[in-house]
């Protein structure tokens, strides 16, 4: 996600390749230039998410619709100035840049335990500097602007790759970002959403061609910069003897410009002076200290080369290195923004590095000496073709993609593709035992979609490959994905199949797809409750019934919390939300939000697998979840506040509460868990159960010994592998399920 070092560069030595312009203004010298052609800007939506989301409150789980009402008004200014613009986001994580995602991963655990000490230790949310974007962030960014009536793409590859090469293919007129590889790509130019200004329409512009007039480089001499300085292909370490030799021969010198800064003039100078000196009589190989690591250099090189583009650094025979695309790529189940670096700020600081020091290496144990992980670009074909041979049916494949570039869709392309998922962190207290992590609660709900979208191929459930999952958790090093086996979706005569879930319009197929998303949470028995239930609380009392079955450390002051405050989301206006002021913050309430928005991206994910039998603005948070108000009403619920109260004496409201309430209630019954109030509990138990204890659970061939469909507390730490037996859920020994 960047070339390190090169925005505290840009920002501290080189501030003349930084211009204000104004949007309207470009917008009027494109119509004039081409008539009757629409000024477009493409997007890349990750390196945006922190620059929309401005509510104050984040902590809670996400104020949904405070931020539904920004992106209305980003898109609004834009439209009002004739402005067409196009988002893109990250839908894969290339295996080759695993390393990196787990190093972040583990970074944010650190920064999520810190921000759970400051909250027990203050009892309020931490300042915007300890800033953890909310939960689904990204995954629901996407679905907001499609209701917004906006282009939304998601990446098959690396976004910024997709971005840089839209922008080229259509003439836009630049790039919204802030990535530093936008400075490298040749694109049209590239613009930064940190230094935007709504109001007046106005930001800055990096303009690469006097960049490379400051280095006396070619923009062909850029990727090879880059990748000597390092890269998320290219990782730094690679070349850091290689840098220190040419700063030890630089003989100019740059007021102001730093180490980093010195570094990169070095680099350049060297690439100018010495590499292109002999370009063309030797290959680059023997200009280079590249050793083992040619292929993985020349894989960095072709990343930054668009379709149609050529670098004459790299010769004929290296360009059969392809550039970065799909193959062993997952799909980014919570994507992370991009660094959102301001021009200016510390090269130290940045974000965008690799697993190179040794430290990082300490920290993940994936990160290795580069020599190790070298990939024969020749092997990488019968990979991709084990791949695709997780569904054999061309025509679905086809439709999974599509509707995963559209973005219409969750998860459901790379499972198919790749048999590979990942989430990143979520705001859970790694010391609260009683409360399971969403990787565990909703594991069994993506165990059945896994049967559903592979079992095609296979004899069931039972004969499916398992499923790699990358999901943070606490004790979870990242140093394996585990291995997920899928579960069998009970339905009499066994699910239908996805040609006629995704495709048929035929009577009767829009009632199997509910009865297909129902079985996917176990809750066939539901059904008729749910169905006299209105919308959007249908899908959200299906994900409660679920939770609270699951779950069996929830009591009913959380129900009346999550039920009231969906229902006195409907009457609040964002600026409402806004004005709301809590008397404080409680830990395990802002985990419950988290909880909640994990399950809504659940629901995403079951629904788009089903072939959308229910509607996806219902079950969007901004309908259904505020997490602020939630945290209002948990407060008040645990003070033991009546209903009437909690509903703010809305009669209406009240009506439907007690009908909700019954719904969950009696389907939770139906399932031998009695729903009861916390205060008549033993008190909190201490880590009885330990959630995601110290991984003593792995045998050691790295696989558990534990089966797939476990109650949350027997799931352990890294479970490496989990069997076909059908699910069971089991009522606490504590005495707490009854």
């Amino acid at each position: 996600m960047g070339v390190r070092g090169l925005q505290g560069f840009v920002g501290s030595s080189c501030p003349h390749i930084c211009t204000v312009v104004s949007f309207k203004e470009l917008a009027e010298q494109h119509r004039s230039k081409c008539p009757g052609s629409t000024p477009t800007v493409v997007v890349d939506a990750m390196c945006c998410l922190r620059y929309w989301y401005t509510p104050d409150s984040w902590v809670c789980g996400g104020q949904w619709k405070e931020y539904f009402s920004v992106l209305r008004n980003f898109v609004r200014v834009f439209t009002a100035a004739g402005i067409q613009l196009v988002f893109f986001f990250d839908g894969m994580v290339e295996r080759h840049k695993r390393d990196v995602w787990v190093k972040r991963r583990l970074r944010n655990s650190r920064e999520v335990a810190r921000i759970f000490h400051h909250i027990k230790s203050h009892r309020e949310q931490p300042g915007r500097n300890m800033f953890f974007i909310p939960s689904g962030l990204a995954i629901f960014t996407r679905f907001a602007l499609k209701a917004l009536g906006q282009e939304t793409l998601c990446s098959l590859q690396e976004a910024d790759y997709e971005v840089a090469a839209y922008g080229l293919q259509h003439h836009c007129l630049g790039i919204l970002g802030e990535d530093t590889d936008y400075l490298v790509y040749d694109t049209c130019p590239y613009f930064s959403i940190s230094e935007l200004c709504l109001d007046s329409l106005s930001t800055t512009m990096l303009c690469r061609e006097k960049l490379c007039e400051s280095l006396g480089l070619r923009l062909a001499d850029l990727p090879l910069l880059a990748c000597l300085l390092g890269t998320d292909v290219v990782p730094e370490g690679l070349f850091e003897t290689f840098r220190y030799q040419c700063l030890s021969a630089y003989t100019s010198a740059r007021e102001n410009c730093g180490r980093n800064g010195s570094v990169i003039l070095a680099v350049a100078d060297h690439i100018s002076k010495v590499l292109r000196l002999h370009q063309g009589e030797k290959k680059l190989e023997e200009m280079l200290p590249l050793g083992p690591n040619k292929a993985l250099f020349y894989k960095g090189m072709t990343s930054y080369l668009l379709p149609g583009q050529t670098s004459p650094w790299i010769s004929q025979k290296a360009k059969v290195i392809a550039p970065l695309d799909s193959q062993g790529a997952s799909e980014s189940s919570d994507p992370e923004p991009k660094p959102d670096v301001p021009v200016g700020s510390n090269p130290e600081s940045e974000q965008d590095v690799l697993c190179t020091d040794l430290e990082s290496k300490q920290e993940s144990p994936m990160c290795a000496d580069p020599e190790s992980r070298q990939e024969d670009p020749t092997s990488m074909e019968p990979e991709l073709k084990q791949q695709v041979a997780l569904v054999s049916d061309p025509e679905i494949l086809e439709v999974a993609r599509a509707r995963h570039v559209q973005a219409e869709s969750y998860l459901v392309y790379n499972i198919m593709a790749n048999g590979e998922i990942e989430c990143s962190n979520t705001l859970e207290d790694a010391l609260d035992q009683a409360l399971p992590s969403q990787a565990f609660a909703y594991r069994p709900v993506r165990q059945r979609v896994y049967s559903l979208l592979l079992a095609g191929g296979h004899d069931g459930a039972s004969s499916c490959p398992p499923v790699q999952e990358w999901f943070v958790y606490s004790g979870n090093p990242l140093r394996h994905p585990d291995l997920v086996r899928p579960l069998q979706v009970n339905i009499p005569g066994g699910p239908p199949s996805l040609k006629l879930l995704w495709l048929s319009q035929e009577p009767g197929a829009q009632a199997q797809r509910v009865d297909v998303l129902l079985a996917c949470f176990d809750l066939s028995s539901s059904r008729e409750e749910l169905q006299a239930v209105e919308s959007p609380f249908q899908a959200l009392c299906c994900l409660l019934i679920y939770l609270f079955v699951q779950v069996d450390t929830l009591g009913l002051e959380d129900l009346h919390a999550f039920i009231a405050q969906a229902l006195c989301l409907q009457g609040k206006s964002a600026g409402q939300l806004a004005d709301l002021q809590l008397d404080h913050i409680d830990p395990r309430a802002v985990q419950l939000g988290s909880l909640l928005v994990r399950g809504l991206t659940m629901l995403v994910l079951v629904n788009s697998a089903c072939g959308f039998p229910w509607r996806t603005s219902d079950f969007m948070p901004w309908n259904v979840f505020d997490g602020k108000l939630f945290h209002e009403k948990y407060l008040q619920s645990e003070r033991g506040l009546s209903a009437e109260a909690l509903v703010e004496q809305n009669r209406s409201w009240l009506t439907r509460f007690h009908q909700l309430k019954s719904v969950v209630c009696k389907a939770c019954l139906r399932e031998d868990r009695r729903v009861v109030s916390r205060r008549l509990r033993q008190p909190h138990h201490s880590g009885r159960w330990g959630r995601q204890g110290s991984g003593s659970h792995r045998t050691s061939s790295g696989h558990s010994r534990s089966g797939p469909g476990q109650h949350w507390r027997d799931q352990g730490p890294g479970n490496r592998q989990h069997e076909s037996d059908p699910w069971r859920r089991h009522a606490s020994s504590s005495g707490w399920s009854t």
